[in-house]
């Protein structure tokens, strides 16, 4: 009860911050420029894609690297350990970044993305579940360290793009003969490489000073890295028993519920990394006292925002308030919130429809109406990404924590997918109706959420 009742967090807790700090620079920085890189013209320094085909792929690509934590994170929990995997993952996706940035061709491109697939499927389901390891059963701190966590998970996301931007459109962009703009994509590459390599280091160094043995071995069925579980069996923290098989059965399928409704909240949500960057290249006005915000910029407005609310969200899941709300509740009132959020970009489109020809791209919108969409979005997203990763912890059985934080993770896979097919048909049916629909469909999403949260709640069995 003293480790329970402890306010602070372990030392470990910002080992983890830091090295999953770069490596979401080096994965956010990639991001911010790899539409841009697909879709800009050979002699702008992109692959020349046209923008369907190219936001298909992008799909496709945040879809897998979603998808491959499920084989990761059982290699973990049965043969390698999480600490291992991890340096596995980093090391291949550091790879993957050097050969993007070596070979600026479709051959380059697809085996850069594949290497950063194959490596994310080994780091990112198990550095969520080291967090939640330095915890035991029944630690109301887990939801605020995941917090902390999820902070430095944007403080690399919001970094990178500010970097790898200025690097892309400023100091390695050069002018063609005819003027245009030959952009430096592939140092974009090689900075988030750098970044990568960075946190590999500084893991392996202190790992074993501030983890421990956490990590450092497969999870037995007879004996797990958590103490408050007995021979692998989680503990209900409000009656302190083991729980039954049915009982365990119950919260696994909590897990799914929950996985289901996050795949509606991400294929919302992705749409920031393709059609609203798109959107935000052609048709909002960027100049801001006469200087054009690259493009790419805009993906650190969302990390921003995570930076200055994460220790709000902190303090407040730790007051009486905080932990009076559910999961699912917390959830529900984030998927609402997301699905408000695309009223701001239906804004940015009712004001170009009011200016003239929408088929114009000099005829723009303001920009706060982008600026409002990534704020309501970031309140939705801290209610809903943190809160889940903290919950599949807590619900998983400790033999399982690492691929059922992979199933968990599965949900921006299939999101991604059906993100990238959303952002593919805007073109046809128009940006206001495909933002409408998505609107429309995570309110309604949301709304169900919160009416089936009692009941779910008795599934989790003493977790909130």
């Amino acid at each position: 009860m003293d480790t329970v009742q402890k306010k602070g967090h372990p030392k470990g807790l910002y080992l983890l911050f830091f090295t999953e700090m770069w490596e979401r620079f080096s994965y956010y920085g990639m991001r911010a420029i790899l539409i841009l890189y697909l879709t800009k013209k050979l002699i702008e320094g992109g692959l020349g894609m046209d923008e369907q085909n190219a936001t298909l792929l992008y799909g496709y690509f945040t879809g897998l690297v979603y998808f491959t934590p499920l084989i990761g994170g059982w290699l973990a929990d049965k043969f390698l350990g999480k600490r291992l995997a991890i340096t596995i993952g980093g090391i291949t996706m550091m790879i993957g970044q050097f050969v993007l940035f070596g070979m600026n061709s479709t051959t380059g491109l697809y085996i850069g993305l594949a290497l950063l697939i194959i490596g994310n499927g080994f780091f990112k389901p198990n550095i969520s579940t080291l967090v939640g390891g330095l915890y035991p059963d029944g630690d109301d701190r887990r939801d605020s360290a995941f917090s902390i966590f999820y902070m430095g998970i944007n403080l690399g996301a919001l970094i990178a793009p500010f970097i790898i931007g200025y690097f892309t459109d400023n100091l390695f962009a050069t002018t063609n003969a005819d003027g245009s703009i030959a952009y430096g994509y592939r140092y974009g590459f090689l900075t988030a490489g750098i970044g990568m390599f960075l946190g590999q280091v500084v893991f392996n160094i202190f790992a074993q000073k501030y983890l421990g043995n956490l990590g450092a071995k497969p999870v037995k069925t007879t004996g797990t890295e958590d103490k408050a579980t007995t021979e692998g069996q989680s503990i209900n923290p409000v009656t302190g028993k083991p729980l039954t098989k049915p009982e365990e059965g119950q919260r696994i399928t909590v897990i799914f519920i929950l996985f289901l409704f996050a795949v509606f909240f991400w294929a919302g949500f992705e749409q920031a990394g393709s059609s609203l960057s798109l959107y935000t290249d052609k048709f909002i006005n960027r100049t801001v006292f006469g200087f054009e915000i690259p493009t790419s910029w805009f993906q650190s407005v969302n990390p921003i925002f995570i930076v200055t609310l994460a220790p709000l969200f902190a303090i407040f899941w730790s007051s009486k308030l905080g932990k009076k709300l559910s999961t699912p509740v917390k959830m529900g009132v984030g998927m609402i919130i997301l699905g408000i959020g695309f009223w701001f970009m239906l804004g940015a489109v009712a004001e170009r429809n009011s200016n003239g020809d929408i088929a114009d791209i000099a005829n723009k919108a303001g920009i706060m109406w982008l600026i409002m969409t990534y704020l309501l979005h970031t309140i939705g997203e801290l209610c809903l990404s943190p809160v889940g990763l903290s919950v599949v912890t807590k619900l998983s059985p400790p033999k399982l924590a690492s691929i059922l934080m992979a199933v968990w993770m599965l949900s921006s896979s299939i999101a991604n997918f059906i993100g990238g097919f959303l952002a593919s048909i805007v073109e046809t049916l128009g940006a206001g109706q495909v933002f409408t629909y998505i609107s429309g469909f995570v309110i309604v999403c949301g709304v169900l959420l919160l009416l089936l949260s009692k009941y779910i709640s008795k599934m989790m069995h003493g977790v909130k």
